[in-house]
């Protein structure tokens, strides 16, 4: 079992803060490579998943310190249910046993937690693990951890469609006034602007249906580390190649 790792103490108001110039404000990270790990090490695939958990906590903490203003992680996807029951099944008590450990320390650090995707479809226990984390933590101003959980990027923009032609409809919005700013109002990250950096780990190359709209200009970094492996280095690594890179969003 992976010894905790906890947060660093939160910062007093009169404490001096190291800046770091030219941050992401919004990372987005697919977590990738939790089953290759378990099984190079002779372990059942659970044993990635639940190693995996720990990494999250390192990952928040570091960019929570790195002044990151939204972390947001690919935690469970709609295809995700098309694997084993079993596997399913431990996937689903992994957000309990999270928030049980680290919600202390994660009020303490002044984040606040907020999901993406259709989890009403999830099981209670785990849909009420995660309404109880974002009502704990629905005053905390500090960085803003969002779990994508039963999330697909097509079946968001679907969604956004119906609602916007229901909108139409019943004459809430015009067709003239349609528009990306307006489009995207009608999306699950509607309340936060489009990530800046994705990281995808165990040296997969693809988006797998994960904020496609919303990564129309991301900067994308991919490293073949798997996510149980992944750490605080390899995370300023992916920062550090962000600051090199100059966005010019189809511009000169």
């Amino acid at each position: 079992m992976s010894m905790r790792i906890p947060f660093l103490k939160k910062k007093q108001k009169n404490e001096k803060q190291d800046k770091i110039e030219n941050v992401p404000k919004h990372v987005a990270i697919i977590m990738d490579g939790n089953g290759r790990w378990a099984e190079k090490k002779g372990l059942p695939r659970v044993a990635g998943h639940k190693e995996g958990v720990h990494v999250v906590n390192k990952i928040v903490r570091a960019a929570s310190n790195a002044n990151i203003e939204v972390l947001t992680l690919f935690a469970f996807s709609t295809e995700n249910w098309k694997r084993p029951k079993s596997e399913v099944d431990f996937l689903m008590k992994l957000p309990k046993e999270f928030l049980h450990v680290y919600l202390p320390e994660i009020m303490e650090n002044n984040v606040k937690i907020n999901t993406i995707g259709d989890i009403e479809e999830l099981p209670k226990h785990a849909k009420n693990a995660f309404e109880y984390a974002m009502e704990k933590t629905k005053n905390n101003d500090g960085m803003i951890l969002n779990f994508a959980l039963n999330y697909g990027g097509r079946f968001e923009i679907l969604q956004a469609i119906k609602h916007l032609v229901n909108d139409m409809e019943t004459s809430k919005i015009s067709s003239e006034a349609l528009d990306e700013k307006i489009f995207s109002r009608y999306l699950y990250t509607n309340d936060f602007r489009d990530p800046d950096l994705l990281i995808r780990t165990s040296g997969e190359k693809r988006l797998s249906n994960f904020l496609l709209w919303q990564c129309a200009y991301t900067e994308l970094w991919f490293t073949d580390v798997l996510w149980p492996d992944f750490d605080e280095q390899v995370f300023h690594e992916a920062l550090n190649e962000y600051r090199q890179r100059q966005r010019r969003y189809g511009g000169l």
